[in-house]
């Protein structure tokens, strides 16, 4: 077993990963490749099974050996008995429900990570805001743009890692950096989850435009003004003003609305191109998390009183079914005003 010696944490068991998507098992890929010890739980149990056997994520990341050392399992209670870290990839909708199952199980001194991006709808919290709520274990998020396609091949990519706990964030650094994956340190947790939410409501906006063929002046206006409306919420909810101009920020913002690996971004591509959202969401097996997160931002929008007008926009054409180019003649036809206002 690898042991991760230093500071406060000491040597640990297991590093447990919960959610099999393409991220998670990416994660558990890059952790196990590092010499650690990790289990990787998986929600479906037929497809817990065929990855017992064939050590291939057939569903979510095909074509990738997983390492024998990632342990396997669709028992929550085997995935986090011995974790020192427990690295949550769930959908956001979902991570209440199975963190209630998994946190007392749990040992007291394990850190949770939130890989996922999203905001929960009712609640309207961060996974790190609702993981507080619920129990008192040290919080982290990793975010940034990272398409798990990109970092399973091992292609350079840079990330946040943002944790209050100063010797904790320096740990989880060293814990997550590879030669391939470079890890940054930040103090802004909310600041970082609210990017990484918030910017797939704008990657679908984007992909409407693209779908609706605006042209690439549109989508460069609609990156530029939905960061805008990004760091206008997040300020108001206690982020911090640079954050937004990071990792988590800009470049999750920028790589969610230009590629097309996107989940997000497809969704609204094909909104753009008439395609009605249930046939859509029907035809994936991944979550575009940001078609919950769009009613969650919205609600956050009217709480906060802050203009998101994109935000606005993609919240009807998703859930009050407004034809995509209507709501993109409404952006267009708003007042006029200076670009820099409060």
């Amino acid at each position: 077993m690898n042991h991760f010696g230093g500071g406060m944490m000491g040597g640990m068991g297991y590093i447990a990963v919960l959610g099999a998507g393409s991220w998670g098992t990416t994660l558990s890929r890059l952790l196990a490749d590092k010499g650690y010890d990790v289990s990787l739980w998986v929600y479906e149990s037929d497809l817990c099974g065929e990855m017992r056997t064939t050590r291939v994520n057939s569903l979510y990341l095909p074509g990738f050996t997983l390492p024998d050392t990632i342990m396997i399992t669709d028992d929550i209670g085997q995935a986090v008995k011995n974790a020192r870290y427990v690295i949550t990839v769930i959908p956001t909708q979902h991570t209440r429900s199975i963190l209630s199952r998994a946190l007392p199980l749990m040992n007291h001194d394990a850190i949770i990570i939130n890989a996922s991006k999203g905001i929960e709808q009712k609640t309207l919290l961060t996974v790190s805001s609702m993981v507080r709520q619920m129990a008192d274990h040290r919080v982290a998020v990793l975010s940034g743009p990272s398409f798990a396609q990109e970092v399973v091949r091992k292609l350079p990519t840079a990330v946040t890692l943002s944790c209050e706990d100063a010797p904790a964030s320096l740990l989880l650094q060293e814990l997550f950096n590879t030669h391939y994956f470079r890890v940054y340190t930040h103090n802004d947790t909310i600041g970082v989850e609210l990017g990484g939410a918030l910017k797939n409501v704008i990657a679908i906006a984007s992909g409407i435009s693209d779908g609706l063929e605006l042209g690439h002046n549109a989508r460069a206006s609609l990156i530029t003004r939905g960061l805008a409306e990004i760091r206008r919420l997040g300020v108001t909810m206690g982020a911090q003003d640079h954050t937004f101009s990071g990792l988590s920020g800009l470049g999750d913002l920028v790589l969610t609305c230009t590629g097309p690996l996107s989940r997000n971004y497809t969704v609204g591509k094909k909104l753009g191109q008439g395609v009605m959202l249930g046939e859509i969401l029907s035809g994936t097996k991944s979550v575009a998390e940001g078609v919950a997160t769009a009613e969650s931002a919205y609600e956050l929008s009217r709480k906060y009183d802050a203009q998101m007008p994109i935000v606005e926009q993609v919240y009807l054409v998703l859930y009050e079914g407004k034809d995509p180019g209507e709501a993109v003649s409404d952006l267009m036809n708003r007042a006029l005003k200076t670009e820099f206002n409060a």
